[in-house]
């Protein structure tokens, strides 16, 4: 029906879904509801199979002599034609290849030393001594020289105030 419709509308560049649509509900008749969707998947079927040519929001029938228009965009590489008679080897494998079980073990590598005696990176951290209900702390580590601990002070005792008679 699309091809016998694009043939008798006959226009100069191609006709447009609405013109067919228009033509096969005027020729055919009592259409089924969903006739705009299967319109549509059938031309783009057509399209796809290479029946139709869909050019400027218009569909016309492949002229079997004119050569293929090209799309928009880089062209695909063309592809390598095999020869028959010669035998390939498979594609090299993707991915590390497979230990060999035959292999002997590889000796253990020995790291090479940076010359300071120091490790590398961040220090560890050193770990504080716990303080105690006693209130006073000893010693505190990273007080950054300066003899007081870092944070809050603690909340301190309230002694209870004894009045002094004059």
């Amino acid at each position: 029906m699309i091809l016998k419709a694009i043939e008798e509308l006959n226009e100069e560049n191609g006709s447009n879904k609405s013109s067919i649509s228009k033509y096969i509900e005027s020729t055919y008749g009592g259409l089924p509801q969903g006739h705009k969707a299967l319109l549509n998947l059938h031309l783009a079927r057509m399209r796809d199979s290479g029946e139709l040519v869909f050019w400027k929001n218009n569909y016309t029938k492949r002229d079997p002599n004119a050569p293929p228009r090209r799309g928009r965009g880089r062209p695909p590489k063309p592809k390598e034609s095999f020869s028959l008679g010669v035998i390939y080897s498979p594609p090299k494998p993707r991915g590390r290849p497979p230990k060999d079980p035959n292999d002997p073990p590889n000796s253990p590598k020995v790291k090479a030393s940076t010359g300071s005696g120091r490790p590398r990176g961040r220090p560890r951290k050193m770990s504080q001594p716990t303080r105690g209900f006693g209130g006073a702390l000893t010693s505190v580590v990273g007080t950054g020289g300066s003899g007081r601990p870092r944070g809050r002070p603690p909340k301190m005792k309230s002694t209870p105030l004894t009045e002094i008679s004059a």
